[in-house]
């Protein structure tokens, strides 16, 4: 039983018990035949050792409990968009930065069921104002059209396809204050009969994806595609950009749980946008 327990083979655990016995320099067992029986001395060695090791594991457990409690969960919600584009990538610096704090991601993409209920840190594409929250900075950004390399050698004059434009892509975000094609069009100044999406696609990361695979054309908030530029998987097609009216918003919970450390993070994340 004692060497299943231990994972090794029986032999081995008589041989530790010979050397302990030498080292002892008193029998631990009486050996008959087919049998063996623990002497006085042994169980009083067994209870002390057991009770030993009793307070070794109690200690180990409190130990991990006590770092459990003393790691701070701080909970940022945002858009699955800026979580998978923006957030997760730059995870491991945060991690870094705060290596007692228990970083939990919650995404939507509906403002309807935007509130800071359970929630330390928001970062937000809009307007203010927000229940129960503070905007601790903004930052704009600029949108413009953008595309898979492949696709961009395949139109001779960038700015002229935009005014006849094929192969829209675009993100279905029942939040309208992402810009639609139809009104990216607008604002750009550009006069065009076709404004309606050839595919529309549910996340905005599937967007990307899609113009990434050459499917077509997706409009690009820098703030998120910028990666995807720097590393070429996609490029700017054409001149023209937008300022959006909107603007990235990080906000804090009027209701501080984390002691300080949500609004620690979130200045880290106004300051890296």
């Amino acid at each position: 039983m004692a060497a299943g327990e231990l994972g090794v083979s029986q032999a081995a655990v008589s041989r530790q018990i010979t050397v302990l016995e030498q080292d002892l320099g008193i029998p631990l067992f009486i050996r008959g035949y087919r049998t063996i029986d623990p002497t006085p001395n042994c169980l009083v060695l067994v209870e002390t050792l057991s009770k030993s090791f009793s307070d070794i594991m109690q200690v180990v457990d409190y130990v991990r409990v006590s770092e459990r409690k003393a790691k701070q969960t701080v909970t940022i919600r945002t858009s699955a968009a800026f979580a998978t584009l923006w957030l997760l990538p730059r995870l491991g610096t945060l991690h870094a930065l705060f290596p007692t704090t228990q970083i939990r991601l919650a995404s939507q993409d509906s403002r309807a069921a935007l509130n800071m209920d359970g929630t330390d840190v928001a970062v937000w594409f809009g307007l203010p104002p927000f229940e129960k929250g503070n905007v601790v900075g903004t930052r704009k950004d600029t949108v413009y059209a953008v595309c898979s390399p492949s696709f961009l050698s395949r139109v001779p004059d960038p700015d002229a396809f935009l005014s006849a434009p094929a192969h829209l892509i675009e993100h279905d975000n029942t939040n309208r204050e992402w810009d639609s094609w139809r009104q990216w069009f607008i604002d750009a100044g550009i006069k065009t009969k076709k404004t309606e999406p050839d595919l529309s696609l549910s996340h905005y990361a599937d967007v990307l994806a899609a113009a990434k695979a050459g499917q077509g054309v997706a409009l690009g908030w820098h703030v998120l595609v910028r990666q995807s530029l720097e590393d070429g998987s996609l490029t700017r097609l054409g001149s023209r950009e937008v300022k959006c009216s909107g603007c990235y918003n990080v906000i804090t919970s009027l209701q501080d749980t984390s002691h300080g450390v949500g609004e620690a993070i979130a200045l880290w994340i106004l300051q890296n946008l």
